[in-house]
């Protein structure tokens, strides 16, 4: 449960809420199968598109967010809409907050639905590819200064951050080394949500 305004008085920062933006129009599950590069193309269209029509808010999420001081999202399209709908606010964007990239290995002759090559792509990224885009290292890196961009706003008070799976994941290691508890984990499906309360550094 969320902390009360009351409770939130008698902290110095927070909490932060973090969730993962709602299901994307472009479905990752959808063919055709694509070589490397109409996948590389593919990534792009997801990356540029919005949220699939006729979603709704989870009430969970939409309470927890309800009386945030701050609204922050990633550039994205899909985290900027998640924002609006579950807060009803604009949300401050920052390119920081934005996911950690799915760079496909130059495969010849191959081709996958776009669902295995962001296996793939993932599992390529993680073991030191990246193509012409971020590394890992760089995403790391990119992930502790979004975690001092929440722990600065959150001296303002409550935050509610709108982002993606993968690099929500990536600012778990990160918010923990800035004294952040993760007290709720929802997973990483569409629509759930972190939250982490301040406890100071150790």
């Amino acid at each position: 449960m969320a902390a009360s305004k009351t409770d939130r008085q008698k902290s110095s920062r927070g909490p932060i809420i973090v969730s993962r933006h709602g299901r994307p129009a472009l479905d990752r599950a959808a063919g055709p199968r694509l070589d490397w590069r109409e996948y590389r193309d593919w990534w792009d269209q997801y990356e540029a598109g919005s949220l699939a029509p006729g979603q709704l808010v989870p009430d969970n999420l939409r309470e927890a967010v309800a009386d945030a001081d701050i609204i922050l999202s990633s550039t994205a399209p899909r985290a900027i809409e998640t924002a609006r709908m579950a807060s009803d606010r604009e949300p401050e964007t920052d390119e920081v907050f934005c996911e950690a990239p799915l760079p496909p290995p130059r495969f010849k002759n191959r081709k996958y639905l776009p669902k295995t090559w962001n296996v793939i792509a993932r599992t390529a990224w993680l073991y030191g590819h990246s193509l012409d885009g971020e590394s890992n290292r760089q995403a790391r890196e990119r992930a502790r200064e979004a975690a001092s961009r929440l722990h600065e706003a959150a001296a303002d008070g409550k935050v509610y951050l709108a982002a993606h799976g993968w690099f929500n994941r990536m600012l778990r290691p990160a918010m923990a080394r800035l004294g952040w508890v993760c007290v709720r984990d929802g997973g990483d499906k569409y629509w759930s949500y972190r939250i982490y309360e301040y406890r100071g550094k150790s």
